[in-house]
C-alpha cells in the first residue's frame, strides 16, 4: 500500500514542469488540528510538525492550532472560509468526509483539497480485565443474553466507535447500549473502572490500563495479528491478540485513517508542494517511531490513489448510514 501510494506520487510529481515544482510558502504555515491539545490527532499534527522544523523541510514555520469543536468540524469549517489560502493545512481523519454525510457541519468535503493519508489508527474490542469475558466470543454471548442492556462505551455519538459498534451489533446479531463519552481517553477510564462493559478504543488509548491490569484486549479488528512483538504485561503483548474474524466477529477490518487536507482552490502546484512535503516526513526517524509508539499503520496515500479511497469509503459508509437512518438527504 505505501509503494503503491510513493509510486503514485512519484508520478503526480514527474508530470509537474519545473517552474510548479519550484513553489515554495512564503509565510509562516498554519496546521489546523481538528480536536483538543493531547489527543490522537493533536499528536499527528506536532510530530509532523516537528520532523518539519527538525529537518527544516520547508522554509517558514509552521504553527499549529487546535480547533476541536463540534467533533472537530469547527477545524473544518474554518478551513472552507480560506479558500485560495496555500498556507494552511488540516490535520483530521476520514471523519472529516464521513461528518457531512450524517450531520450539518457547514462544510462540505469539495471545500478541502486532500493531500496525504498518513497512517490509520487500529481498533480492538476490549473489556474490564475484572469482568467475565475472556474472550470476544465471551463477550458477544453476554451481550445476546443481555439483549440490549450491555453497555458499549464510545467516543461522541456517530463518531469511529459508534460506527464500529454498529458493524459489530450487524456482523453478530446482538443488539447493544452505545454509551458516548467526550474522548478516547475518556472511554478508557470508564471501562477500567468498570463503568461500561467494553470499548472499541486505539491501542493508544487503553495501554497504560492494560499494562495497569484494568482492561483485557479481546481482539484486533484486522486482517492480521498486530506486528509487535514486545510485551506490555508478563505474559501477552500485542501480537499476542487475535483477530475478530478468529474469534468469530465477521469484520475483517476496520481502521481510521489520519488525513492531511490543504485548502480548496489553491493550485496543482501548490497541492503537489505538499504531497511532496508529506511523502518526506514520513521516512524520517521521528516519524516512524511515532507510528510504533502509536501502534499504528503506516498506511501511505496521495493522489488518485487516495482519491479512489475516499470514494470508495464514502461509497461503504453511505450504505451503513443508510440502513442506521443516518444519512442526511439531499
Amino acid at each position: 500500500m505505501a509503494t503503491a501510494g510513493a509510486a503514485a506520487l512519484g508520478l503526480a510529481a514527474g508530470a509537474l514542469p519545473a517552474a510548479a515544482a519550484d513553489w515554495k510558502p512564503v509565510r509562516p504555515v498554519e496546521f489546523i488540528v481538528t480536536a483538543g491539545p493531547g489527543g490522537g490527532t493533536d499528536q499527528f499534527g506536532r510530530v509532523v510538525q516537528s520532523v518539519i522544523q527538525k529537518y527544516k523541510l520547508m522554509p517558514v514555520a509552521v504553527i499549529v492550532t487546535n480547533k476541536s469543536g463540534g467533533a472537530g468540524t469547527e477545524g473544518l469549517i474554518a478551513a472552507k472560509g480560506s479558500k485560495g489560502d496555500p498556507h494552511k493545512l488540516v490535520f483530521s481523519t476520514n471523519l472529516a468526509y464521513l461528518m457531512p454525510m450524517i450531520t450539518k457541519v457547514g462544510y462540505s468535503i469539495d471545500d478541502l483539497t486532500p493531500v496525504a493519508i498518513m497512517a490509520a489508527d487500529e481498533f480492538i474490542l476490549w473489556s474490564n480485565a475484572d469482568g467475565p469475558y475472556r474472550t470476544a466470543k465471551d463477550l458477544i454471548a453476554a451481550a445476546k443474553a443481555k439483549n440490549g442492556s450491555f453497555r458499549m462505551g464510545g467516543a461522541q455519538s456517530k463518531d469511529t466507535d459508534h460506527i464500529l459498534t454498529r458493524q459489530i451489533e450487524k456482523a453478530t446479531g446482538v443488539t447493544m447500549t452505545y454509551v458516548p463519552f467526550k474522548s478516547g481517553g475518556e472511554v478508557a477510564v470508564q471501562l477500567a473502572g468498570g463503568h461500561v462493559d467494553a470499548n472499541t478504543n486505539n491501542p493508544s488509548e487503553n495501554v497504560s490500563h492494560w499494562r495497569a491490569g484494568k482492561v483485557r484486549p479481546l481482539c484486533v479488528f484486522s486482517k492480521q495479528r498486530m506486528p509487535l512483538k514486545d510485551k506490555v504485561t508478563a505474559d501477552m503483548g500485542w501480537s499476542d491478540i487475535p483477530t475478530c474474524k478468529e474469534q468469530g466477529i465477521p469484520i475483517e477490518e476496520f481502521r481510521m485513517p489520519r488525513t492531511v487536507w490543504a485548502m480548496g482552490d489553491i493550485t496543482p502546484e501548490q497541492a503537489g508542494y505538499y504531497r511532496r512535503l508529506m511523502a518526506q516526513v514520513r521516512e524520517k526517524p521521528e516519524f516512524k517511531e511515532w507510528l510504533q509508539k502509536g501502534l499504528q499503520t503506516d498506511m501511505f496515500m496521495t493522489g488518485t490513489e487516495l482519491a479512489r479511497y475516499i470514494a470508495n469509503d464514502k461509497a461503504n459508509h453511505k450504505v451503513q448510514f443508510s440502513q442506521d437512518g443516518w444519512l442526511l438527504k439531499d
